[in-house]
């Protein structure tokens, strides 16, 4: 079994795919299911498949973020130029923060429409992609 993707529930869906496109997230696909919902499937380019889907159901009313969902991260290869690009789109991502010391992940929050809080994460050189059991021993 592996994790095939989240989804978010978003109260305004051309808002909040216009942030995740100025993020660098890709459509993949879309789906209406007849009900008034509208479903957006989004990858970063070179990703195989989808990440993240966007959930519009708009009988559902606004979208409580409420404190069940704690955070996405996403990595990047190159965070100064991530956060350049980003600010230049009209996001505004934080001060970029060193959680595990100066040898340790470079990382910046940044919040979508919604309040759902994105953090991005480069790894210091050397460091495989991805968070594993080795950075745990």
């Amino acid at each position: 079994m592996k994790t095939l993707f989240v989804a978010y529930r978003v109260t305004d869906l051309d808002r909040s795919l216009g942030f995740y496109t100025a993020l660098g997230y890709e459509v993949l696909g879309r789906v209406e299911p007849g009900d008034g919902s509208r479903l957006v499937i989004l990858r970063f380019p070179g990703e195989p498949a989808a990440s993240l889907e966007l959930v519009h159901r708009p009988a559902g009313g606004p979208v409580d973020v409420g404190s069940g969902v704690d955070h996405l991260a996403i990595q990047t290869d190159a965070l100064s130029d991530t956060l350049e690009r980003l600010a230049g789109a009209g996001l505004k991502p934080g001060p970029v923060e060193y959680p595990g010391g100066p040898d340790g992940p470079r990382t910046s929050w940044l919040t979508d429409p919604d309040g759902y809080r994105i953090e991005l994460v480069q790894w210091p050189p050397g460091h495989p992609d991805g968070l594993t059991a080795a950075d745990f021993a």
